[in-house]
């Protein structure tokens, strides 16, 4: 229930926000109407463009808390680090809106209230067609589309009004304004690392780490364009907006064909995992169980976004070498094999995955999932534990899940991570057990962690 707070909190905050707006335009009417509607529009259009999914350098699968059916950072097509803002149009149009003092050099007379009822009916609007597609986790867009503009409307409205700014001009007040998008892009990037904390669960420190990463990408686009769209208009009217757009509409654009085709990318290596199921090698869901859970594991251990890719092509490709094998291990399972049947059998695994374009990174975790532990990357470890857990785990009674983890950790003392066991507990119990840890003489954490240990088999 404390990590679903600030989920609740910032909602509200939004909701407040925006029901507020609305009131107090309702109340003394919307000023300079034609300036309203062109923002209104420019904002809808971005926000309707935009791709169904946050975007970053590789795709991610879901994640385990995604069959509770909950809205979160990684579950729908949710990416990593690298271009987080998907409608980068919509929100530097917003922005700009917020930081607009004059109007082709007439001062304006609209306020924070007036803002973010434009900006927030505009947001809405252009996510209709999302939003009856069912498409990606909109609310929450939505939450920080607002607070952001509504952050950055409250720190220059008011005091732009008052005539705090008067005395600055030309490059001052340019780099005036960039300071106050850079300020609302940090805090947007804690408000999207909240939001995501609370819906899935994952650490609030990497999630806000991956966030952080993207500042100087899109994020330093969105900051330019938007202070350079409200200076232009300031000068040369609402002209301004088309011409400064051109080259953020048609970055948006191009993301739309990126995320295309690093989904297509994911669907390539997910088919190449499945080779070793339609072989009769593996049993079916083996690797996207392995998979699924890994990237669990890799989040508690606070990995970036970036190494969850590779550690889930790697989960995915895992047991590829086994295609190599005369006579096929019996269900698979090589973590009881010895040492070094295991060890070749990584090996060609990973000079499978070589020849797939998968990416160095990938093939070395495929090749060293082997390899005594403390000579392995993180993301290897990974791959040994839980592929080890999954196996164990697969056709044992109700004290299965309790069982392999007892031998997991019997197993720490070379083979498996102690802390990669220890992360794996973790995240079983907190899908299980109401978010507690399993331990000994805990009676009710224990049968909640035996049930999902069959759910993370059975559905992955």
């Amino acid at each position: 229930m404390t990590s679903r707070l600030p989920l609740l909190a910032l909602r509200s905050a939004a909701a407040l926000l925006a029901a507020g707006s609305l009131l107090v335009t309702l109340a003394d009417g919307l000023d300079a109407r034609p300036t309203a509607l062109a923002f209104g529009v420019l904002v809808a259009v971005g926000e309707l463009i935009r791709p169904g999914a946050r975007l970053g350098p590789d795709p991610t699968t879901a994640h385990p808390t995604a069959s509770h059916g909950t809205a979160s950072h990684g579950a729908q097509g949710t990416t990593g680090s690298g271009l987080r803002e998907a409608a980068p149009l919509g929100a530097a149009g917003a922005l700009s809106y917020a930081l607009l003092g004059e109007h082709a050099g007439q001062p304006t007379h609209h306020g924070v209230a007036q803002v973010v009822c434009v900006v927030a009916a505009a947001a809405l609007l252009g996510s209709v067609p999302r939003l009856a597609r069912g498409q990606g986790p909109v609310l929450d867009h939505l939450v920080r589309r607002i607070l952001a503009v509504g952050f950055t409307a409250v720190c220059f409205q008011p005091l732009y009004h008052r005539g705090f700014f008067d005395g600055w001009s030309g490059p001052a007040y340019a780099l005036l304004l960039l300071a106050l998008l850079v300020l609302t892009v940090l805090c947007d990037a804690v408000v999207a690392a909240a939001l995501a904390h609370s819906a899935t669960g994952w650490p609030f420190g990497p999630l806000l780490r991956d966030e952080l990463r993207a500042v100087p990408g899109i994020g330093s686009a969105v900051c330019a364009t938007g202070a350079v769209m409200a200076l232009a208009v300031a000068v040369v009217g609402l002209w301004a907006l088309p011409v400064f757009s051109v080259p953020l509409l048609l970055t948006q654009l191009s993301l739309r064909r990126y995320a295309a085709v690093r989904a297509t990318y994911r669907q390539t290596i997910a088919s190449l995992a499945r080779a070793t199921e339609i072989a009769g090698y593996t049993p079916a869901g083996h690797a996207r169980r392995v998979a699924a859970l890994g990237q669990a594991v890799g989040r508690d251990l606070g990995l970036p976004e970036a190494e969850l890719t590779v550690l889930e092509y790697a989960a995915l490709m895992h047991d590829i070498g086994q295609l190599s094998l005369v006579d096929p291990v019996p269900a698979g399972a090589t973590a009881d094999l010895p040492a070094a049947e295991q060890r070749r059998i990584a090996l060609l695994g990973g000079a499978v995955v070589r020849r797939t374009g998968a990416g160095p990174q990938v093939a070395a975790v495929v090749e060293r999932q082997a390899d005594p532990y403390p000579e392995q990357p993180v993301a290897a470890r990974i791959v040994r534990v839980v592929n080890a857990y999954e196996e164990k785990v697969r056709d044992a009674g109700p004290g299965g899940p309790l069982t392999a983890l007892e031998e997991l950790r019997l197993g720490t003392g070379g083979a498996y991570a102690p802390e990669v066991v220890e992360a794996l507990a973790r995240v079983l119990g907190n899908r299980g057990g109401g978010g507690q840890r399993p331990g000994p003489g805990a009676g009710g954490r224990r049968a909640g962690l035996s049930d999902l240990g069959r759910g993370w088999v059975t559905h992955g």
